[in-house]
């Protein structure tokens, strides 16, 4: 018994690093969104790291499983600017990043700035768009800023984007590039409720007598708070056996016979930020390796190709990783 209780004690430790504000500031978001959004924990959860990390998210679903206004409240949780662009065919890069117009009182052209021009950015459908509007993109989500007549423009901090796609229907869709989708930090895929979670669904709707539920929802963080978040989980502990676990593991998904294609060195970096995030969120300043298992599927999930004959078989990029995750040691 006396062993048992000194073990006990031997797992006690101070963090080095206060995690109790940006933990209350989690749960604070979680709160709010517990308002509107039943279930869809793990999907809360990522859009929660990946702005702890300054990473894009893609989400994808059937249509009307609350994708989009699951992001439109998250972005309200946020003290922050929001904008919604909806992608169509017909859209032009000029329609997302702006255009220059002439200003006949000064004689000169002047930027009007497009509605990229925000703090967090739902995409709604980003499929729809053809690659000239997409490839618009790629500097904004990267590098955070556009350039435009040879004038570079930063984005204001913090800058996320949120897109939503519908894997069913393909008519009138574009598949994204490879290149765009390396740009999300995660593909979160979101599924139906179950049958406890439906009918909480409908009592909660039936309870709000028609209200829109954007009301019921306050804004719980500054982008001052977030900044020092973003510092904080910066300084989590990594020891190097989780620098090797992560290389491994992004080393085999480039030499595995399922895979046409795996991840790149930005996924390496993606799981490594997203480990040190969610040990932040458990409330400590060192990472695990169940930290890092559990950022890796929505990481690789878009990021690898699988190869034709395994498409054709119906395996899942999933169920590789999740293979490939099994097939590493985990370090102790």
């Amino acid at each position: 018994m006396e062993n048992n209780e000194q073990a006990t004690d031997d797992l006690n430790f101070d963090n080095r690093i206060p995690l109790d504000g940006l933990q209350k500031a989690v749960s604070d978001i979680k709160l709010e969104l517990s308002k509107v959004i039943i279930g869809q924990e793990n999907f809360i959860e990522l859009l929660i790291v990946s702005l702890l990390v300054d990473g894009h998210v893609l989400i994808e679903g059937v249509p009307g499983i609350a994708k989009t206004i699951t992001a439109k409240l998250f972005a309200k949780t946020l003290k922050t600017d929001f904008s919604r662009i909806q992608f169509t065919p017909d859209l032009m890069p000029s329609d997302i990043l702006g255009t220059s117009v002439f200003n006949a009182k000064t004689t000169e052209f002047e930027f009007k700035k497009g509605p990229i021009f925000s703090n967090i950015i739902l995409i709604d459908e980003i499929n729809r768009a053809p690659a000239k509007t997409q490839a618009a993109m790629f500097e904004t989500m990267e590098e955070r800023q556009v350039t435009m007549n040879g004038t570079t423009y930063p984005m204001d901090a913090p800058f996320m984007v949120l897109a939503t796609q519908n894997p069913i229907e393909q008519e009138g869709t574009y598949a994204l590039p490879e290149a765009q989708l390396d740009r999300f930090i995660f593909k979160i895929k979101v599924e139906y409720p179950n049958l406890e979670e439906e009918i909480l669904i409908l009592k909660t709707h039936h309870e709000r007598k028609g209200d829109l539920p954007q009301k019921e929802i306050k804004g719980v963080l500054t982008p001052k708070e977030l900044l020092r978040f973003k510092k904080q989980i910066q300084e989590i502990i990594v020891e190097e056996k989780i620098f090797k676990y992560i290389a491994e593991v992004i080393n085999k998904t480039r030499n595995h016979p399922h895979l046409y294609l795996g991840g790149s060195p930005r996924a390496s970096i993606a799981a490594l930020n997203s480990a040190k995030a969610f040990a932040a969120l458990n409330g400590r300043d060192f990472v695990t390796p169940e930290d890092v298992k559990k950022a890796m599927v929505p990481i690789l999930n878009h990021r690898v190709i699988l190869t034709p004959e395994r498409e054709m078989e119906g395996i899942t990029t999933e169920s590789v990783v999740k293979m490939i995750m099994e097939s590493v040691e985990i370090p102790r």
